[in-house]
Protein backbone atom coordinates (compact mmCIF):
# COMPACT_ATOMS: atom_id res chain seq x y z
CA UNK A 1 0.00 0.00 0.00
CA UNK A 2 0.94 3.61 -1.08
CA UNK A 3 2.43 5.61 2.24
CA UNK A 4 -0.16 8.18 2.69
CA UNK A 5 1.94 11.42 1.89
CA UNK A 6 0.95 14.75 4.98
CA UNK A 7 -2.11 16.08 2.58
CA UNK A 8 -3.66 12.87 2.84
CA UNK A 9 -3.37 12.36 6.56
CA UNK A 10 -4.80 15.61 7.05
CA UNK A 11 -7.69 14.81 4.76
CA UNK A 12 -8.21 11.60 6.18
CA UNK A 13 -8.56 13.44 9.49
CA UNK A 14 -12.06 14.56 8.00
CA UNK A 15 -13.24 11.13 7.63
CA UNK A 16 -13.48 7.82 5.68
CA UNK A 17 -15.65 9.17 2.76
CA UNK A 18 -13.28 12.04 2.00
CA UNK A 19 -15.89 14.45 2.12
CA UNK A 20 -14.49 18.02 2.89
CA UNK A 21 -16.54 21.48 4.57
CA UNK A 22 -17.15 23.99 1.46
CA UNK A 23 -14.01 25.03 2.11
CA UNK A 24 -10.53 23.71 3.15
CA UNK A 25 -7.28 25.88 4.20
CA UNK A 26 -3.78 24.80 5.11
CA UNK A 27 -0.66 26.31 5.57
CA UNK A 28 3.11 24.78 5.64
CA UNK A 29 5.51 25.02 8.81
CA UNK A 30 7.44 28.24 9.41
CA UNK A 31 10.51 26.73 8.82
CA UNK A 32 11.16 26.44 5.26
CA UNK A 33 14.02 25.45 3.84
CA UNK A 34 14.33 27.91 1.32
CA UNK A 35 15.63 31.20 1.37
CA UNK A 36 16.01 34.51 -0.39
CA UNK A 37 13.79 33.36 -3.31
CA UNK A 38 10.84 34.85 -4.82
CA UNK A 39 7.51 34.55 -3.28
CA UNK A 40 3.66 34.34 -5.59
CA UNK A 41 0.07 33.94 -5.22
CA UNK A 42 -1.43 32.22 -7.46
CA UNK A 43 -5.04 32.12 -8.10
CA UNK A 44 -6.96 29.13 -9.77
CA UNK A 45 -10.74 29.72 -10.67
CA UNK A 46 -12.41 26.53 -12.48
CA UNK A 47 -16.22 26.73 -14.06
CA UNK A 48 -17.20 23.58 -15.93
CA UNK A 49 -20.29 23.67 -18.49
CA UNK A 50 -21.52 20.27 -18.66
CA UNK A 51 -22.89 19.53 -22.15
CA UNK A 52 -27.28 20.37 -22.14
CA UNK A 53 -28.89 17.10 -20.74
CA UNK A 54 -25.80 15.41 -18.84
CA UNK A 55 -27.46 13.82 -15.69
CA UNK A 56 -24.08 11.57 -14.89
CA UNK A 57 -20.98 12.78 -12.11
CA UNK A 58 -19.09 15.45 -13.16
CA UNK A 59 -15.12 15.29 -11.73
CA UNK A 60 -12.43 17.28 -11.69
CA UNK A 61 -8.87 16.52 -11.37
CA UNK A 62 -6.45 19.82 -11.54
CA UNK A 63 -2.62 19.61 -10.95
CA UNK A 64 -0.77 21.48 -8.10
CA UNK A 65 2.64 22.34 -7.72
CA UNK A 66 5.20 19.54 -6.16
CA UNK A 67 7.41 20.19 -2.68
CA UNK A 68 10.97 20.34 -3.94
CA UNK A 69 14.50 21.81 -3.32
CA UNK A 70 13.27 24.87 -5.86
CA UNK A 71 9.94 25.37 -4.81
CA UNK A 72 7.48 25.02 -1.67
CA UNK A 73 3.72 25.40 -1.56
CA UNK A 74 3.19 27.66 1.60
CA UNK A 75 -0.61 27.73 1.81
CA UNK A 76 -3.42 26.22 0.01
CA UNK A 77 -7.39 26.78 0.18
CA UNK A 78 -9.86 25.83 -2.15
CA UNK A 79 -14.10 26.46 -1.83
CA UNK A 80 -16.32 25.27 -4.06
CA UNK A 81 -20.19 24.04 -4.30
CA UNK A 82 -18.76 20.74 -5.00
CA UNK A 83 -20.25 17.63 -3.21
CA UNK A 84 -16.85 16.50 -2.24
CA UNK A 85 -13.06 17.37 -2.49
CA UNK A 86 -9.78 16.26 -1.71
CA UNK A 87 -5.91 16.57 -2.63
CA UNK A 88 -4.01 13.01 -3.22
CA UNK A 89 -0.72 12.10 -5.14
CA UNK A 90 -1.84 8.47 -5.41
CA UNK A 91 -0.42 7.67 -8.50
CA UNK A 92 2.57 6.19 -10.31
CA UNK A 93 4.39 9.67 -10.61
CA UNK A 94 2.92 11.07 -6.91
CA UNK A 95 1.54 13.92 -9.11
CA UNK A 96 -0.10 16.03 -6.36
CA UNK A 97 -3.64 16.48 -7.36
CA UNK A 98 -7.17 18.34 -6.04
CA UNK A 99 -9.94 16.03 -6.66
CA UNK A 100 -13.63 17.16 -7.08
CA UNK A 101 -16.47 16.04 -7.82
CA UNK A 102 -20.40 17.00 -8.46
CA UNK A 103 -23.57 14.35 -7.97
CA UNK A 104 -24.92 16.26 -11.12
CA UNK A 105 -24.78 18.58 -13.59
CA UNK A 106 -27.73 20.77 -12.65
CA UNK A 107 -26.08 23.71 -10.81
CA UNK A 108 -22.91 24.83 -13.46
CA UNK A 109 -19.60 23.08 -11.17
CA UNK A 110 -17.22 25.92 -9.54
CA UNK A 111 -13.89 24.93 -7.58
CA UNK A 112 -11.69 27.79 -6.63
CA UNK A 113 -8.15 27.35 -5.51
CA UNK A 114 -5.75 29.74 -3.44
CA UNK A 115 -1.87 28.96 -3.36
CA UNK A 116 0.91 30.97 -2.01
CA UNK A 117 4.44 29.25 -3.62
CA UNK A 118 8.22 30.32 -2.81
CA UNK A 119 10.56 29.30 -5.33
CA UNK A 120 14.26 29.61 -5.63
CA UNK A 121 16.21 30.02 -8.87
CA UNK A 122 18.08 26.10 -9.64
CA UNK A 123 21.59 27.11 -10.76
CA UNK A 124 23.60 23.91 -10.20
CA UNK A 125 25.82 25.17 -13.49
CA UNK A 126 25.58 28.59 -12.88
CA UNK A 127 26.97 27.91 -9.25
CA UNK A 128 29.65 25.90 -10.52
CA UNK A 129 28.43 22.49 -9.42
CA UNK A 130 28.90 21.16 -13.01
CA UNK A 131 32.36 22.05 -13.65
CA UNK A 132 34.38 19.73 -11.86
CA UNK A 133 31.88 17.15 -12.39
CA UNK A 134 33.28 13.27 -13.13
CA UNK A 135 31.70 10.38 -13.72
CA UNK A 136 31.69 6.83 -11.57
CA UNK A 137 33.58 4.38 -13.24
CA UNK A 138 30.70 2.11 -12.67
CA UNK A 139 27.24 4.24 -12.93
CA UNK A 140 24.44 2.92 -10.79
CA UNK A 141 21.00 4.90 -10.30
CA UNK A 142 19.01 4.91 -7.40
CA UNK A 143 15.78 2.47 -7.74
CA UNK A 144 13.48 5.88 -7.57
CA UNK A 145 15.43 7.64 -10.72
CA UNK A 146 15.05 3.96 -12.99
CA UNK A 147 11.79 4.39 -14.19
CA UNK A 148 12.84 7.59 -16.23
CA UNK A 149 15.19 5.37 -18.35
CA UNK A 150 12.03 3.44 -19.81
CA UNK A 151 9.91 4.04 -22.48
CA UNK A 152 6.17 5.45 -22.78
CA UNK A 153 3.23 5.18 -24.52
CA UNK A 154 4.72 8.57 -25.99
CA UNK A 155 8.34 8.57 -25.01
CA UNK A 156 9.40 5.53 -27.51
CA UNK A 157 13.62 4.85 -27.19
CA UNK A 158 13.52 2.48 -30.22
CA UNK A 159 13.97 2.53 -33.97
CA UNK A 160 14.35 6.34 -35.30
CA UNK A 161 14.72 7.52 -31.66
CA UNK A 162 17.64 5.56 -30.46
CA UNK A 163 19.02 5.90 -33.92
CA UNK A 164 19.00 9.96 -33.51
CA UNK A 165 20.22 9.26 -30.12
CA UNK A 166 23.20 7.44 -31.40
CA UNK A 167 24.20 9.92 -34.30
CA UNK A 168 23.63 12.83 -32.07
CA UNK A 169 26.59 11.47 -29.66
CA UNK A 170 28.53 9.24 -31.26
CA UNK A 171 31.62 7.81 -29.65
CA UNK A 172 30.90 10.15 -26.65
CA UNK A 173 30.74 8.23 -23.15
CA UNK A 174 30.65 11.24 -20.87
CA UNK A 175 27.29 11.38 -19.37
CA UNK A 176 27.39 15.42 -19.28
CA UNK A 177 28.92 15.52 -22.54
CA UNK A 178 26.26 13.63 -24.01
CA UNK A 179 23.59 15.24 -22.80
CA UNK A 180 24.75 18.69 -23.91
CA UNK A 181 25.29 17.44 -26.98
CA UNK A 182 21.73 16.07 -27.38
CA UNK A 183 20.49 19.19 -26.04
CA UNK A 184 22.65 21.47 -28.23
CA UNK A 185 21.10 19.26 -31.32
CA UNK A 186 17.75 20.09 -29.73
CA UNK A 187 17.88 23.57 -29.23
CA UNK A 188 18.88 24.46 -32.74
CA UNK A 189 17.64 21.81 -34.94
CA UNK A 190 14.19 21.80 -33.26
CA UNK A 191 11.20 25.42 -33.89
CA UNK A 192 8.27 26.41 -32.24
CA UNK A 193 5.29 26.31 -33.65
CA UNK A 194 2.33 28.98 -33.12
CA UNK A 195 -0.27 26.79 -34.35
CA UNK A 196 0.23 23.80 -32.20
CA UNK A 197 -2.78 23.38 -29.45
CA UNK A 198 -1.45 24.13 -25.93
CA UNK A 199 1.39 22.65 -24.96
CA UNK A 200 1.62 19.90 -27.66
CA UNK A 201 1.13 16.06 -27.16
CA UNK A 202 4.84 15.16 -26.79
CA UNK A 203 4.99 12.15 -28.95
CA UNK A 204 8.71 11.76 -29.97
CA UNK A 205 8.64 8.86 -32.27
CA UNK A 206 5.74 10.68 -34.79
CA UNK A 207 7.55 14.04 -34.92
CA UNK A 208 11.06 12.91 -35.51
CA UNK A 209 9.41 9.97 -38.60
CA UNK A 210 7.67 13.09 -39.93
CA UNK A 211 11.09 15.20 -40.12
CA UNK A 212 8.67 18.06 -39.30
CA UNK A 213 10.93 19.28 -35.91
CA UNK A 214 7.95 21.84 -35.07
CA UNK A 215 5.63 22.05 -31.93
CA UNK A 216 5.41 23.44 -28.61
CA UNK A 217 6.83 22.86 -25.18
CA UNK A 218 6.11 19.72 -24.50
CA UNK A 219 6.94 18.72 -27.69
CA UNK A 220 10.41 19.89 -27.81
CA UNK A 221 11.28 19.10 -23.93
CA UNK A 222 9.92 15.53 -24.96
CA UNK A 223 12.14 14.99 -27.76
CA UNK A 224 15.17 16.10 -25.37
CA UNK A 225 14.34 13.32 -22.92
CA UNK A 226 13.40 10.74 -25.19
CA UNK A 227 17.15 11.15 -26.89
CA UNK A 228 18.23 11.05 -23.42
CA UNK A 229 16.71 8.23 -21.98
CA UNK A 230 17.82 6.11 -25.76
CA UNK A 231 21.82 7.35 -24.82
CA UNK A 232 21.29 5.55 -21.25
CA UNK A 233 20.90 8.66 -19.25
CA UNK A 234 17.62 9.16 -16.80
CA UNK A 235 15.88 12.17 -18.08
CA UNK A 236 11.72 13.43 -17.50
CA UNK A 237 9.85 16.62 -18.30
CA UNK A 238 8.28 18.44 -15.26
CA UNK A 239 4.92 20.33 -16.81
CA UNK A 240 4.19 23.50 -14.49
CA UNK A 241 3.33 27.18 -15.20
CA UNK A 242 4.94 30.42 -15.32
CA UNK A 243 3.87 32.71 -12.56
CA UNK A 244 5.49 36.30 -13.21
CA UNK A 245 8.67 37.95 -14.85
CA UNK A 246 11.37 36.51 -16.08
CA UNK A 247 14.50 38.69 -14.76
CA UNK A 248 17.64 36.84 -15.50
CA UNK A 249 16.64 36.40 -19.08
CA UNK A 250 14.92 39.64 -19.31
CA UNK A 251 17.85 41.27 -20.97
CA UNK A 252 17.09 39.02 -24.29
CA UNK A 253 13.42 38.73 -23.87
CA UNK A 254 10.82 41.44 -22.53
CA UNK A 255 7.95 38.92 -22.69
CA UNK A 256 8.39 35.23 -24.61
CA UNK A 257 9.78 33.54 -21.11
CA UNK A 258 7.55 35.17 -18.62
CA UNK A 259 5.83 38.73 -18.04
CA UNK A 260 3.93 41.11 -15.74
CA UNK A 261 2.45 44.02 -14.79
CA UNK A 262 4.47 47.15 -12.73
CA UNK A 263 2.28 45.34 -9.41
CA UNK A 264 3.50 41.81 -10.42
CA UNK A 265 -0.23 40.50 -11.38
CA UNK A 266 0.50 38.45 -14.71
CA UNK A 267 -2.81 36.28 -16.07
CA UNK A 268 -1.63 33.10 -16.60
CA UNK A 269 -4.31 30.96 -17.94
CA UNK A 270 -2.43 30.10 -20.80
CA UNK A 271 0.91 30.06 -19.32
CA UNK A 272 1.52 26.18 -18.68
CA UNK A 273 4.83 25.18 -19.62
CA UNK A 274 6.39 21.68 -19.91
CA UNK A 275 10.55 22.01 -18.59
CA UNK A 276 13.13 19.02 -18.46
CA UNK A 277 15.94 17.87 -16.49
CA UNK A 278 18.46 14.87 -16.66
CA UNK A 279 20.15 13.31 -13.92
CA UNK A 280 24.03 12.29 -13.25
CA UNK A 281 25.00 9.28 -10.97
CA UNK A 282 26.95 10.42 -7.83
CA UNK A 283 24.97 14.24 -8.12
CA UNK A 284 21.63 14.67 -8.85
CA UNK A 285 19.23 15.96 -11.66
CA UNK A 286 20.25 18.91 -13.81
CA UNK A 287 17.82 21.53 -15.53
CA UNK A 288 17.67 21.92 -18.88
CA UNK A 289 14.55 23.93 -21.17
CA UNK A 290 15.53 23.54 -24.51
CA UNK A 291 12.02 24.57 -25.95
CA UNK A 292 12.35 28.06 -24.29
CA UNK A 293 15.27 28.53 -26.11
CA UNK A 294 12.79 27.87 -29.66
CA UNK A 295 10.36 30.28 -28.28
CA UNK A 296 12.86 33.00 -27.63
CA UNK A 297 14.39 32.56 -30.74
CA UNK A 298 10.65 32.90 -32.43
CA UNK A 299 9.41 35.84 -30.75
CA UNK A 300 12.42 37.88 -31.06
CA UNK A 301 12.75 36.97 -34.84
CA UNK A 302 16.34 36.04 -34.06
CA UNK A 303 18.65 33.43 -35.54
CA UNK A 304 20.26 30.71 -33.58
CA UNK A 305 23.41 31.79 -33.25
CA UNK A 306 22.44 35.33 -32.54
CA UNK A 307 24.54 36.31 -29.20
CA UNK A 308 21.29 37.19 -27.15
CA UNK A 309 20.05 33.47 -28.24
CA UNK A 310 23.36 31.60 -27.10
CA UNK A 311 23.43 33.44 -24.06
CA UNK A 312 19.61 32.17 -23.06
CA UNK A 313 20.62 28.78 -24.72
CA UNK A 314 23.68 28.59 -21.95
CA UNK A 315 21.77 29.77 -19.17
CA UNK A 316 19.42 27.08 -19.63
CA UNK A 317 21.53 24.36 -19.63
CA UNK A 318 21.84 23.76 -16.12
CA UNK A 319 20.01 26.22 -14.43
CA UNK A 320 15.80 27.07 -14.49
CA UNK A 321 14.74 30.61 -13.14
CA UNK A 322 11.71 29.70 -11.14
CA UNK A 323 9.27 32.51 -12.11
CA UNK A 324 7.56 29.62 -13.04
CA UNK A 325 6.01 26.30 -10.81
CA UNK A 326 6.29 22.95 -11.69
CA UNK A 327 3.29 20.38 -11.15
CA UNK A 328 4.16 16.90 -11.83
CA UNK A 329 6.40 14.71 -14.48
CA UNK A 330 3.45 12.27 -15.23
CA UNK A 331 3.61 10.75 -18.45
CA UNK A 332 1.10 8.21 -19.73
CA UNK A 333 -0.59 7.46 -16.19
CA UNK A 334 -3.56 7.08 -14.16
CA UNK A 335 -4.56 9.67 -12.23
CA UNK A 336 -6.26 8.78 -8.87
CA UNK A 337 -9.38 8.16 -8.75
CA UNK A 338 -9.06 6.47 -12.04
CA UNK A 339 -10.79 8.86 -14.96
CA UNK A 340 -12.87 6.91 -17.69
CA UNK A 341 -10.37 7.99 -20.22
CA UNK A 342 -6.87 6.47 -19.15
CA UNK A 343 -4.27 6.92 -19.55
CA UNK A 344 -3.71 10.15 -19.55
CA UNK A 345 -0.39 11.62 -21.71
CA UNK A 346 0.67 14.50 -19.45
CA UNK A 347 -1.29 16.66 -16.48
CA UNK A 348 -0.07 20.40 -17.21
CA UNK A 349 -3.82 21.18 -17.34
CA UNK A 350 -7.04 20.42 -15.16
CA UNK A 351 -8.52 17.51 -16.82
CA UNK A 352 -12.83 16.65 -16.15
CA UNK A 353 -15.19 14.41 -17.35
CA UNK A 354 -19.16 14.44 -17.25
CA UNK A 355 -20.58 11.21 -17.63
CA UNK A 356 -17.22 9.86 -18.37
CA UNK A 357 -16.89 11.65 -21.20
CA UNK A 358 -13.48 14.23 -21.26
CA UNK A 359 -14.78 17.85 -21.23
CA UNK A 360 -12.18 20.20 -23.75
CA UNK A 361 -10.56 22.26 -21.59
CA UNK A 362 -8.96 24.24 -24.54
CA UNK A 363 -12.09 25.33 -25.17
CA UNK A 364 -13.88 28.15 -22.83
CA UNK A 365 -17.29 27.28 -24.00
CA UNK A 366 -17.21 24.41 -21.84
CA UNK A 367 -14.57 24.21 -19.77
CA UNK A 368 -13.39 28.05 -18.54
CA UNK A 369 -11.07 28.53 -15.87
CA UNK A 370 -8.59 31.94 -14.92
CA UNK A 371 -5.33 31.76 -13.35
CA UNK A 372 -3.80 34.53 -11.79
CA UNK A 373 -0.29 35.04 -10.31
CA UNK A 374 0.94 37.89 -8.18
CA UNK A 375 4.51 38.63 -6.75
CA UNK A 376 4.45 38.97 -3.15
CA UNK A 377 8.09 40.54 -1.48
CA UNK A 378 10.61 38.21 -1.80
CA UNK A 379 10.85 38.27 2.19
CA UNK A 380 7.21 37.13 3.30
CA UNK A 381 7.54 33.31 2.88
CA UNK A 382 6.60 33.33 6.88
CA UNK A 383 3.76 35.75 6.23
CA UNK A 384 0.68 34.76 8.67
Amino acid sequence: MKRLGFFETVLLAFGAGLFLPSAFMWAAPADSPLSGGRNFELSLSHKLIPPQGSEGVTRLWVPLPADTDFQRVRRISFDGNYQKAYITSNNAYEAKTLYAEWAGAKDQPELTIALEIFTQDWEPERNGLLKDYRAPAVIRYPKEVEPYLLATEHIKLDGIVKQTADKIIGRESDPLKKARLIYEWVSANMTRDESVTGCGQGDVKTLLESGRLFGKCTDINSVFVALARAAGLPAREMFGIRLGQAVKMGPYTKTALGSADADGLAKVSRGQHCRAMFYLADFGWVPVDPADVTKMRLAENKDHRDPGVQAVNDYLFGNWEMNWAGFNFGRDFDLDPEPEQTPLNNFGYPYAEVDGDPLDYYDPEVFSYEYVSRELKADAPDKK
